[in-house]
């Protein structure tokens, strides 16, 4: 964390100094806004959260509760999303409240026994290495409360507007605000009365019954439910040896469970297997009390017992997987005739079963996906063209995201003796373990992802994908750190130059490429508008072949230690050598002739490209700037 370039800060580093629309923000919502968000889960408040980096930007984000959210439903935190709270400056925090997920255990019935349970497996959670990141158990109220602490942080100073729930929209796409907003207030002194808002764009983070999906006529399509689970997060006494482990447990006559251990260290989540749901049961299954599910829990558990001391909360939920065919309001007959003004995202897109562990991960990457997009529009740095690319590059996610499912669901539902091998489940969960960890998602070819042309200079970084970290040691203060994790969700783009083996401060391919950012007018940099840090839109980093006592630091290139703050003080923290323990250019494919990797402000792989090809890098950055006649 970086501070005191604008003066001394005796306070709490976290809280930046408020800037634009965050000093004297209005507490009441305004009767216009650049960008409204319907909805406080997990999509909107990430998106929320990385439009607050934008302070010029108006964003409001309306919740029809009174409050904050007490229990959530959803607990899973993949490794991905951990990532993801480290750019929000939030991973160690709540890691260190969270259930951590080393293991999973694999019962099924004794075969000597089949009346009895017994553990037949044991599968470590992330046996590759996939990420230096944990899987965790945490509800997801505290998510939201770190992503609201964030906002109220960030230079916008923005806070939920609790009380109001959507009620409906117009678009007019020739209005300076386009799109109409009516709400409703659900709580205080104006409960009952509805008002208007007038916003340029609106994002439909309201769930799966999501009104502002309705509005812009997209529909959930896919399969009907056919299979009930009974879920209950319960402090209990047991016997059950591994009720502090993950567990699936089958058993040959009374279904299945999905143990879930909870953050605390006593609380712990069962899904019950409830069957197969008739076509004539007309809603009964969700009448399921709490004691059948408990009685169902204990049957499925024998020879092992469970006494239920308190439930914190239960409810009952049919398995369905359905997917909008879109995830704005542009039509398919109007695509390339008109920008997106509408986006709905998580649950308002798609909806599946909680036993993956991936509906608020993958909707939280929907919600930083086209939150900077958001903020790059409305602040100048890209043409509206952008906005197009989110129900693009989410929809497909989405459509992977429910095809594994169906298949995880299905293994879940299924009788010990219609496995065709017993340790299939076991089998299932080792192999697929990228895809629930989050690290499955590879954006193809866009506006926002490059051809793969140059792919071979730094093979660990696969365009499309999430930019992988590794271990690099800082010069300035010698300190080892992981390179991913020095970026921010502040909204900028990352230009990683791996450097080529020339020493710091020669001739070489390195200092003409930092020449050439630095000072020519079809540098990406130049697009950074005047009276800004040179760093604002664009920061970049170096990374030598050498390690850090190799590296003369004052010859580094200026371009790698930017000027910044009223006092235009150097920034050291962006040169770094490689780790002898382990070498980044060895553990990640790149080049020993060196490399540019572009990655996005949601940290995913943009382009791979050689140190001398500085044409590409300007041509692949033209249409994602400002048109070069308005650059300083």
């Amino acid at each position: 964390m970086q501070f005191h370039h604008h003066g001394y800060v005796s306070g709490d580093p976290r809280i930046e100094p408020a800037a634009g629309v965050g000093v004297d923000r209005p507490a009441d919502l305004p009767g216009e806004v650049d960008v409204l968000i319907v909805g406080t889960g997990p999509a909107g408040m990430l998106a929320a959260a990385q439009l607050s980096q934008f302070p010029n930007v108006t964003t409001r984000i309306v919740e029809r509760r009174d409050g904050r959210l007490v229990i959530g439903q959803a607990d899973g935190i993949q490794a991905r999303s951990v990532e993801t709270f480290q750019a929000f400056g939030f991973a160690q925090e709540i890691t260190a409240e969270a259930y951590r997920i080393t293991e999973m255990c694999f019962w099924r019935p004794d075969p000597e026994d089949p009346s009895r349970i017994v553990r037949a497996g044991r599968a470590l959670d992330d046996p590759a290495g996939i990420s230096e990141f944990p899987h965790l158990i945490v509800n997801q109220a505290r998510v939201l409360d770190y992503f609201a602490r964030f906002m109220a942080n960030s230079p916008a100073r923005m806070a939920p507007d609790y009380g109001l729930e959507f009620v409906g929209l117009e678009v007019d796409d020739d209005a300076e605000y386009p799109v109409t907003v009516t709400l409703r207030h659900t709580a205080g002194p104006l409960e009952g009365t509805e008002r208007t808002v007038k916003a340029k764009y609106v994002v439909g983070a309201d769930g799966a019954r999501s009104k502002v999906r309705d509005s812009i006529g997209c529909t959930l399509d896919g399969d009907q439910a056919n299979h009930a689970w009974g879920v209950m997060d319960v402090l209990a006494t047991t016997d059950f040896p591994d009720i502090r482990t993950k567990c699936a447990i089958q058993s040959s006559n009374g279904g299945s469970i999905l143990l879930i251990p909870r953050e605390g260290g006593h609380l712990f989540r069962m899904y019950v297997d409830l069957g197969v749901v008739p076509d004539d049961d007309n809603g009964a299954v969700r009448k399921t009390t709490i004691d059948q599910i408990i009685a169902k829990a204990n049957g499925i558990l024998a020879p092992y017992t469970l006494d239920v001391r308190n439930v914190a909360w239960h409810s009952v939920y049919e398995v369905g997987h359905r997917l909008t065919d879109r995830f704005d309001d542009v039509r398919p007959e109007d695509l390339g005739a008109r920008s997106p003004r509408v986006f709905i995202t998580g649950d308002a897109c798609h909806t599946h079963s909680a036993k993956a562990g991936q509906g608020m991960n993958v909707s939280m990457q929907d919600g930083f996906n086209i939150g900077w997009k958001l903020g790059h529009v409305l602040d100048g740095r890209s043409p509206e063209a952008l906005l197009s690319t989110y129900s693009a590059e989410r929809q497909v996610v989405a459509k992977n995201l429910i095809d594994f499912d169906k298949e995880w669901s299905s293994l879940m539902a299924k009788k010990p003796e219609e496995f065709e091998n017993p340790s299939d489940l076991e089998d299932f969960y080792v192999r697929t373990a990228e895809f629930p960890a989050g690290f499955m998602t590879e954006y193809t070819r866009s506006l926002l992802v490059a051809e793969g042309t140059h792919q071979d200079l730094a093979a660990g970084f696969t365009l499309g994908k999430r930019f992988k970290s590794a271990p690099v040691l800082r010069v300035s203060d010698t300190n080892p750190v992981q390179l991913g994790h020095q970026a921010r969700a502040d909204g900028r783009w990352r230009i990683y130059v791996f450097a080529d083996a020339a020493p710091a401060g020669t001739d070489s391919a390195l200092t003409a490429l930092a020449d050439w950012l630095d000072t020519a007018p079809e540098s990406p940099l130049a697009a950074t508008p005047a009276g800004l840090d040179r760093d604002a839109w664009f920061d970049v980093k170096v990374i030598y072949q050498q390690d850090h006592t190799g590296i003369d630091i004052n010859a580094v290139p200026a371009v790698f230690k930017p000027q910044v703050g009223p006092f235009q003080l150097r920034d050291l923290a962006k040169v770094y050598g490689t780790d002898p323990a382990a070498d980044i250019f060895e553990a990640r494919g790149i080049s020993r002739s060196g490399a540019v990797v572009v990655v996005r402000p949601d940290q995913y792989v943009a382009n791979v490209l050689p140190l001398t090809d500085t044409a590409e890098l300007a041509q692949f950055f033209t249409p994602l700037l400002p048109a070069r006649q308005v650059l300083h």
